[in-house]
């Protein structure tokens, strides 16, 4: 006997009905803040009681298909893998909530005794009350239960019912200091600080497995590159991630007319377009870190030589840029113009050999711009040349303007500051870069508005304070 569908499908008629009347009356648009507050509250309530009654539904699909033989489980008789597949497909969410769901119904869902059939107490009696009375949804559920769940195998029972208790409270306004009822991001913080309060212990645990599962492998390469898999430890992804922010986050510029007239024809500041996605860009991050790193003198040393990566490629290939180079380690050929990437902040060792193999020659030209040329470079540019890129200069790599193949020579007079991706890519983004009496000038590419002029590049703040002076 169905006990519920008729009632699901009257409610179903009559939110349908609501959503269409709301829409057609554009009653939201027309409601002052005030009531739209108040319906958007209302709106939350009612989710709240429908995750309610999911929540428990995805839990008797749980328990229809743990136990027993998989011919029996519900998840076969409808012609899914698992309960993540069937509820995706009754409910047509993503994984990830069909897991949140399934996670929720652990914690709050009571369970059935296989050989009485009598109910047990739900893992957190508290919030299923809390649930059923529409307080908290599927992300207070987890934001209360989660961090409480994972110190319970090291606290007492009667702890932690008293910590779920009182977050509970905060979560219906009733805590001890009278806040109002708390969001899922507050409930989350109040639950982690009982379960730090009760496990005193519990970080070293946590340590312990995170140190036995971190790890990182390099796959095997493919045409289109080498992935990258594996777990970090949380201090060494956020000091990664902290590296990614402080390149990646927005560059604050300031409304100043002075600086916008920094060009003494009163032209506005050119400012480089970048099409890279996210992830792209902390690539590119990554890569001049680990740049930065294997030049730093600080990293143990191969052979007594700082790690370098060494690319190997025919003169033939190098002058006339095509063909292939080779890249120590990396089982696919690069690129010619990779070559000249590395070759143009690197050392070139120029190797002669007869056809058959024989090495009969061996000149190596030292073409590096020294620490005392990168200083001065540095503070004339302050960072990468290409305009709006932002990247300061000790995470930047010096480019010969002139290429030393082509004669020139390893002076400020003949190098400027550019990032990684730029170095990298400067042949491709159509930005050109000229020395003017040894001051860096860029000219943008056609993409840039009409006026492709030769302008003066910089980000030193000693520069631009003088340049503003003179306006």
């Amino acid at each position: 006997m169905d006990l519920l569908t008729a009632s699901l499908h009257d409610l179903l008629a009559q939110a349908s009905q609501l959503v269409r009347d709301a829409a057609a009356g554009r009653v939201l648009e027309r409601a002052t803040e005030h009531e739209l507050a108040l319906q958007v509250s209302a709106i939350g309530d009612l989710a709240r009681l429908t995750e309610a009654l999911l929540v428990d539904a995805v839990g008797e699909i749980t328990r229809r298909s743990e136990h027993g033989c998989r011919d029996d489980f519900m998840t076969s008789h409808l012609g899914c893998r698992n309960v993540t597949e069937l509820v995706e497909n009754l409910t047509r969410v993503d994984p990830r909530t069909a897991t949140r769901l399934q996670r929720a119904a652990r914690a709050v869902r009571p369970e059935v005794s296989g050989t009485t059939g009598e109910v047990l107490d739900a893992a957190f009696p508290q919030v299923r009350s809390a649930m059923l009375d529409g307080v908290v949804g599927v992300d207070g559920i987890l934001a209360i239960c989660e961090p409480l769940q994972a110190s319970s195998p090291r606290i007492a029972p009667s702890a932690r019912r008293h910590a779920e208790e009182i977050v509970v409270a905060e979560a219906r306004g009733k805590g001890p200091h009278g806040a109002p009822p708390a969001s899922a991001g507050i409930l989350r913080v109040h639950a982690q600080a009982w379960a730090l309060a009760l496990d005193a212990d519990g970080a070293e645990p946590r340590e312990r497995a995170a140190l036995r599962a971190r790890g990182l492998t390099l796959g095997t390469a493919t045409p289109t590159g080498v992935p990258i898999r594996g777990t970090l430890l949380p201090e060494v992804a956020a000091q990664l991630q902290t590296i990614f922010d402080a390149h990646l986050a927005p560059k604050v510029t300031f409304d100043n007319p002075e600086a916008e007239a920094a060009y003494d024809d009163g032209s506005p500041l050119l400012t480089a377009e970048d099409t890279r996605t996210r992830a792209q860009k902390q690539h590119d991050v990554l890569a001049a870190a680990l740049s930065v790193a294997a030049s730093s003198g600080l990293l143990p040393t191969i052979g007594g030589h700082a790690p370098t990566l060494v690319v190997s490629v025919t003169a033939e290939d190098l002058e006339s840029g095509r063909g292939y180079a080779h890249a120590q380690g990396c089982e696919q050929p690069v690129t010619v113009s990779l070559a000249r990437h590395v070759a143009c902040a690197g050392t070139i060792q120029r190797v002669t050999s007869r056809d058959d193999g024989r090495i009969i020659r061996i000149d190596v030209r030292d073409r590096v711009f020294n620490r005392y040329q990168r200083r001065a470079i540095a503070l004339r540019d302050g960072g990468c040349v290409i305009p709006g890129c932002g990247v300061p200069a000790s995470w930047c790599e010096i480019h010969h303007v002139t290429e030393h193949a082509g004669g020139g020579p390893t002076h400020t007079d003949n190098g400027v500051l550019l990032c990684w991706y730029h170095h990298r890519y400067l042949d491709r983004i159509g930005w050109q870069i000229r020395m003017n009496h040894g001051i860096p000038e860029v000219k943008a590419p056609g993409w840039w508005g009409t006026d492709h002029q030769w302008r003066p590049a910089t980000t030193s703040p000693t520069r631009l304070h003088r340049t503003i002076l003179k306006t």
